[in-house]
């Protein structure tokens, strides 16, 4: 693949190939050529730093664009030993060996999710400046299992289909602060949201925004936005749906939120990956 091409266009080819900006990409080089160096060097060596095979991808800079373009596009590895000039093993051993890479590196840049948080003294330590919180769940196809007790705990009655779940924790300015461990799709959004004692963690002068989704938590988070829900053989009144509207509007930053990493094939596509790994790929396509 001609990387130059890529990186030397403009950011819309850029973010279609890798999923970042150009200056995105640079900022992220420095710091990812860095880790790489300091593993190398704090390994015991059989040879001089730099000896051995180096494959198609020696290179720190193509590295960091061969992983990125991975986590972009999730193509086979039939096909990304196609497109690199390589063996299916060796671009299957790149990807399960860069992807650390770029989570330390994203890690030091600060960027990435915190998977649990726990105490409200924690909460505001690492999100001093936050004044209010919008959560949701978000899952993501998976393979079906060929064993029937696997396939009926990762069904997702919602989706109609096999999935993956997290519940992601977005701020009013689309940041991504928190995604919980991944789980089956068959758990209710609720029910990994009290598993995770989300709510106990959250200072009550944040607002929280939720949708219909997570009924009865006011009574656990006093201040909690919800929707109003419509009675069964009910209707809402003007007043409830105006309510409703003005929750949505302010809701949308979590949609985004959600959208901007599900921009990444490998958190959108059918999951082909062992189950484990998903969940690195999910808090590095967020913290990207």
């Amino acid at each position: 693949m001609d990387i130059d091409r890529v990186l030397n266009n403009n950011n819309r080819l850029c973010r279609a190939v890798l999923g970042v900006r150009k200056i995105t990409f640079e900022k992220l080089l420095t710091t990812f050529r860095q880790i790489i160096v300091e593993e190398a060097e704090s390994k015991k060596r059989k040879r001089a730093f730099g000896g051995g095979s180096n494959g198609n991808i020696k290179d720190p800079r193509k590295k960091l664009f061969f992983i990125l373009w991975y986590l972009k596009v999730y193509p086979t590895f039939d096909v990304a030993a196609y497109v690199f000039a390589s063996s299916k093993s060796r671009t299957h051993g790149w990807a399960h060996k860069i992807l650390p890479i770029l989570e330390k590196t994203l890690g030091r840049k600060l960027v990435l999710p915190k998977r649990r948080i726990n105490s409200v003294e924690e909460f505001f330590n690492l999100f001093p400046e936050v004044k209010e919180v919008m959560l949701d769940g978000v899952e993501r196809p998976t393979v079906r299992s060929k064993k029937a007790k696997q396939q009926n705990k990762h069904y997702s009655g919602k989706k109609k289909r096999h999935t993956r779940k997290n519940l992601v924790l977005v701020n009013g300015k689309k940041n991504i602060l928190l995604v919980t461990p991944t789980k089956h799709g068959r758990v209710h959004d609720k029910k990994l949201f009290d598993k995770n004692l989300i709510a106990l963690r959250i200072p009550e002068k944040i607002s929280l925004l939720v949708d219909t989704g997570f009924q009865e938590i006011q009574k656990i988070h006093e201040n909690t936005l919800i929707p109003k829900k419509k009675p069964r053989g009910g209707f809402l009144t003007e007043a409830e749906k105006a309510w409703n509207r003005v929750i949505s509007s302010v809701r949308m930053a979590v949609e985004h939120a959600i959208g901007g990493f599900k921009r990444f094939g490998a958190t959108s596509h059918i999951f082909r990956n062992k189950n484990g790994i998903d969940d690195k790929f999910v808090s590095v396509c967020a913290g990207l």
